[in-house]
């Protein structure tokens, strides 16, 4: 992904929202989003050249997504791929912590990367630009791009405060998170910012949906998981000039789900008490 807004234990009604769009060069194949034949356990896209995906959910309730770092530095020689990340966290067995304790020590060996993974109890981000240690998210909204958590570039800026509106209904159509998404001004020039792009491209990539006939967004993803384990995952695909070409949708609900989501008279309540939502492993 390359712009990404989520609300986690945040909603009354789920778990976890989240909305994104994937920047990619046009002619990098991938695959739409569905079941992996070869590994049945994983939900997501596909990317074609080294195999891995850049936003992916399993049966179990586990989550992860990936965005590249944005440092213009030169690709690593044999850097293992990010994409591999993903299915890595989803297929495996250890907590959310346990893998991003696990992966510090090979981080450098990969170009930049944010990568946040979580499951049922417990949602985490690391980036080996950033902060060396793993961060456990607290209840809340946050943004990603292709810089650090939060970090307020415009189009991140704009998206995030009309998810927020969006967030204050007592649900949230998916049809308003695509259009949310399908955002595609570009931000003023004294309001860029200075990443190492040349002015034409810096101002091309400020605007959340991205055409253009080398480069620009691929597709659209909404990710709705609900207190009680139904999650939906919706994808829209875009051919180079922006316009739709393909949709997919898959429902489907996770075997963990925490038992006082279930229990609860009032979700939200139990979301402020229990302090094992903010820390525990799965």
């Amino acid at each position: 992904m390359c712009l990404l807004v989520l609300a986690w234990k945040h909603h009354p009604r789920y778990r976890l929202l989240l909305a994104g769009n994937r920047d990619e060069f046009h002619e990098r194949p991938a695959a739409p989003l569905g079941w992996w034949q070869d590994d049945p356990r994983i939900l997501g896209g596909r990317d074609l050249k080294a195999g891995g995906t850049w936003l992916g959910v399993a049966r179990s309730g586990r989550f992860g997504v990936v965005t590249n770092y944005r440092d213009l530095q030169a690709p690593i020689e044999g850097a293992p791929s990010r994409g591999q990340l993903v299915p890595r966290f989803l297929t495996g067995a250890t907590s959310p912590k346990e893998f991003l304790d696990d992966l510090r020590g090979a981080a450098p060996r990969y170009s930049g990367f944010n990568l946040l993974v979580g499951g049922a109890r417990a949602l985490y981000y690391f980036s080996n630009r950033g902060p060396n240690a793993p961060a456990a998210l607290a209840p809340g909204v946050y943004g990603l791009s292709n810089h650090l958590l939060d970090t307020p570039w415009p189009k991140l800026a704009r998206t995030r405060k009309r998810f927020e509106e969006l967030l204050t209904g007592a649900d949230v159509a998916p049809e308003d998170l695509f259009a949310m998404l399908a955002d595609r001004e570009p931000a003023l020039d004294d309001h860029l910012p200075s990443t190492g792009l040349p002015p034409d491209w810096e101002r091309a990539v400020s605007a959340p949906f991205i055409v253009n006939e080398r480069y620009g967004t691929r597709c659209s993803t909404v990710l709705f998981v609900e207190r009680n384990g139904r999650t939906v995952l919706q994808e829209r695909r875009f051919d180079a000039a922006g316009v739709q070409s393909g949709t997919s949708r898959f429902e489907f609900k996770s075997v963990e789900v925490p038992e006082v989501w279930l229990e609860a008279n009032d979700p939200a309540a139990a979301v402020a008490t229990d302090p094992s939502f903010d820390s525990s492993p799965e």
